[in-house]
């Protein structure tokens, strides 16, 4: 791996750009005929979950109309972004239902009508394919949900559509470009059209951030959900590894891979991660949460690479401190820095061993039934897949052996050891934190077809590699780019997570709606 792209950057933010427009649906699955629209049609811009559900309540709106105004919004302006692989083609005749749901006085909870957008490495058991972005799996319907969509649905949310990403989630190469897949081309920030939006959960955050739908749900790794949140200044929630079941979705690493909510507010992801986990967050929407807190602050590794986003972060720590917080600066996490290699071992050897499991029991029809069987595809679908970056961490996975190895077992347990007992675990106990924060990545940078990405640097990988939570919010923007800060959790510390960002988002207020620039707003450092 690179120095310039070093640990994270091969698997959260991915791939390349593709000229020509990216149309919703293109590959040729079933979709809802695109509804006439223009911008100025549209009055949802922003609108939290709570707000729809009122509108809702008194009769000022129908779950069929906030989607249709939702399609209408995609059909307008995705071609902008390249966010939505495809909408779903049964959008209108669920919504109907949830409708009459409702009319008969049936509610299944806060999200019910209320659409969501699932990011394309998700089974859903319906008619749009569920492809990674990738052409090796285009045509490929799974026999079923994957539990956490079946979860969404049975809390009456509306799937809207499927979220374009880093393909394959961005474990294929080095040199990638974060949110470029073969299937739907490079997604763009809709903060400014030249940026990237990070990844790999890229769709998700462009979509989300542009009001396409009212929430969506990404994928992380190892920076996948939160990263593309601070670059499209949303809320992202990334999950102790377990909370949300696993299973359905098209794998990196069982050890890491976990599913969050991406949202425009604390409430909004609250109640998202509510319905994917079975658990009720409301209580902790408490504009006072920060009273009382002990906030670590982790500069060592985390800070430093950026003067943007460490002045907003620093910004926002004197927020946390004005409502009431103690702040122990510094708080750093031992041994940070030092398991990227054995992360990446991790991750090669389980990519081998999950996709397989994954294709046999997700996509039993696909033509690709092994990782080896995908490299083959793309080496025979080179002009389409590959001219931009190739697959050489495809190919260090597939010469990895079974997960009985020995190196995969050390590499395994060392992760553990040193981001879990020797590392997150030492300094949330010997400072009695409550959360520790830093910057979730620098401002982001101009997409770029022949470099890739131009990484800077990230907080995500203690709690990835340890399968803790971590929660990133909006602090701010420099030249109208987004930036955001983490807070890091111990296992199970969703609640707190929350509480501290929903206390600190009521006393900040820092997002703002995108505007779609075609570059920096250098007016406005």
């Amino acid at each position: 791996m690179t120095n310039r792209l070093s640990r994270r950057s091969f698997l959260h933010y991915g791939a390349a750009a593709v000229t020509g427009t990216v149309v919703v649906g293109q590959v040729g699955a079933p979709h809802a005929a695109p509804l006439r629209a223009t911008t100025a049609d549209f009055d949802l811009e922003e609108l939290t979950v709570a707000q729809l559900q009122d509108a809702m309540r008194t009769g000022a709106r129908t779950s069929r109309s906030i989607c249709a105004a939702y399609l209408a919004r995609i059909a307008a302006l995705d071609s902008k972004l390249h966010a939505v692989l495809e909408t779903n083609p049964e959008t209108l005749a669920i919504a109907d239902r949830l409708d009459a749901e409702r009319k008969a006085g049936k509610l299944r909870g806060p999200l019910h009508g209320i659409p969501v957008l699932v990011k394309d490495n998700i089974a859903t058991g319906d008619r749009m394919m569920t492809t990674a972005g990738s052409l090796a799996l285009a045509g490929s319907t799974p026999p079923r949900d994957a539990p956490l969509v079946a979860r969404l649905r049975a809390a009456g949310a509306v799937i809207l559509g499927k979220t374009n990403l880093s393909e394959w989630a961005n474990i294929r190469s080095n040199q990638s470009s974060s949110g470029w897949s073969a299937r739907g081309g490079q997604c763009a920030n809709p903060y400014a059209l030249d940026r990237n939006p990070c990844g790999s959960s890229s769709g998700t955050g462009a979509a989300i951030a542009a009001s396409f739908a009212t929430v969506g749900v990404g994928t992380e790794t190892d920076g996948s959900i939160v990263c593309p949140s601070s670059a499209c200044s949303l809320v992202g929630v990334k999950p102790t590894l377990g909370l949300i079941e696993g299973a359905g979705i098209i794998p990196i690493a069982h050890s890491q891979d976990t599913a969050g909510p991406m949202a425009r507010t604390v409430a909004d992801a609250s109640a998202l991660l509510g319905a994917l986990s079975g658990h009720d967050y409301s209580a902790s929407l408490d504009p006072n949460g920060l009273r009382g807190a002990r906030i670590g602050v982790a500069r060592k590794k985390f800070f430093g690479y950026s003067p943007e986003a460490d002045a907003l972060v620093e910004a926002a720590i004197g927020v946390l401190k004005g409502q009431g917080a103690v702040i122990v600066d510094p708080a750093d996490i031992p041994h940070a820095g030092e398991y990227d290699d054995s992360e990446l071992i991790v991750l090669l050897y389980e990519l081998k061993a999950d996709l397989a499991t994954y294709l046999a029991q997700w996509a039993p029809t696909a033509p690709v039934k092994s990782l080896a069987d995908v490299i083959a595809f793309n080496d025979a679908h080179k002009t389409s897949e590959m001219l931009y970056f190739g697959q050489e961490l495809f190919l260090q996975a597939q010469g990895k052996g079974p997960l009985t190895d020995q190196a995969y077992r050390d590499a395994l347990a060392k992760d553990q050891r040193l981001s879990r007992t020797e590392g997150l675990d030492v300094v949330f106990a010997q400072q009695n934190l409550d959360a520790i924060v830093a910057p979730t990545g620098s401002p982001p940078w101009p997409t770029d077809l022949v470099n890739g990405d131009h990484f800077l640097g990230a907080s995500s990988t203690p709690a990835a590699v340890a399968g803790y939570p971590s929660v990133a919010v909006p602090v701010g923007y420099s030249f109208g780019l987004p930036v955001g800060m983490s807070f890091i959790g111990k296992a199970n510390s969703e609640a707190t997570l929350l509480k501290l960002a929903y206390a600190y988002e009521q006393a900040a207020k820092p997002r703002r709606a995108p505007r779609f620039l075609p570059t920096a707003d250098l007016t406005s450092p």
